[in-house]
C-alpha cells in the first residue's frame, strides 16, 4: 500500500480518537474550516412574501466580491462562532487562533482540528504576531490536521451544511450584513447547545474502511 494511505489511516485515527474525548474546559476540542461566500446585491427590490405566495427575487443581481467565512465550533459543547474575513491567508488563520485564545481563556491547551491547507500552521502565528505572543499561542494551541482527501472528518463541515440551508441561500451585499446574519444563527443554535454526537469510532472506521488499511502479514518465528 502507498505511503499516503498509511498516513491517511494514522491521521484519521488520530482525529477519531480526539472526538471521543470528554468535554474538558482545560483542553477543549475545536474544529475549524473556511468557506467562500459570494456577496450579491439586489438590482430590483424583492417582492415580499404573502399567504400562499413565497418571496420573489429578480433573476438579476450585482456581484460585490467574495468574503471568507471562518467557522469555529466546539462539537462536545454545541458551540459555534463565525468570523467574516476578506482573505484566508496566514494572518487570517492567526487571527482565528487569537480568537480561540479569547474564547477559551481558562484552557491550558486547545486541540484544533482543521484541514492541512498550507496556511494552517504555527508558522502563521510567527508571521502575524511578535515572537513572544506567537510562542504563547503556539504552546496553547495544538493543531491536528485531517488527512488529505479526508476533510469529511472535520465536524465544522457539518456546520457549513447548516449555513448552506439558511444564511448562504440569501443574497447579502456586504461583509457587515453577512456577519450580522451569521451572529444571529450562531446565537440561535448556541442557545440550544446541542452537542455533536460523533458515532464514527475506531472499530467502525476499521470495518467500513478496511480497504485503506495496509495488509499486514505476521511472520512466524
Amino acid at each position: 500500500m502507498a505511503k499516503v494511505d498509511e498516513e491517511f489511516v494514522a491521521c484519521m485515527e488520530d482525529v477519531i480518537e480526539i472526538y471521543g474525548l470528554p468535554l474538558n474546559e482545560k483542553n477543549p476540542v475545536v474544529c475549524f474550516d473556511e468557506s467562500p461566500f459570494q456577496l450579491l446585491r439586489e438590482v430590483r427590490e424583492p417582492m415580499p412574501g404573502a399567504p400562499g405566495r413565497p418571496r420573489r427575487e429578480d433573476c438579476e443581481y450585482e456581484r460585490c466580491g467574495v468574503a471568507e467565512v471562518m467557522m469555529i465550533c466546539q462539537p462536545a459543547a454545541g458551540l459555534r462562532k463565525c468570523l467574516v474575513m476578506e482573505h484566508r491567508k496566514k494572518t487570517d488563520f492567526a487571527a482565528v487562533c487569537k480568537e480561540l485564545d479569547r474564547m477559551f481563556p481558562k484552557a491550558q491547551k486547545i486541540t484544533l482540528v482543521c484541514d492541512n491547507l498550507n496556511t494552517h500552521t504555527k508558522g502563521a502565528l510567527y508571521t502575524t504576531f511578535p515572537p513572544e505572543e506567537a510562542r504563547r499561542l503556539a504552546k496553547k494551541i495544538e493543531i491536528r490536521h485531517t488527512p488529505k482527501h479526508g476533510s469529511w472528518l472535520n465536524i465544522a463541515e457539518l456546520e457549513f451544511a447548516v449555513l448552506g440551508r439558511t444564511v448562504f441561500k440569501k443574497r447579502i451585499a456586504d461583509k457587515e450584513q453577512l456577519q450580522r446574519e451569521l451572529d444571529a444563527i450562531c446565537a440561535h443554535r448556541n442557545a440550544e447547545a446541542k452537542p455533536v454526537r460523533w458515532q464514527f469510532n475506531l472499530s467502525k472506521a476499521r470495518a467500513k474502511m478496511a480497504w485503506v488499511y495496509p495488509d499486514v502479514v505476521n511472520e512466524s518465528s
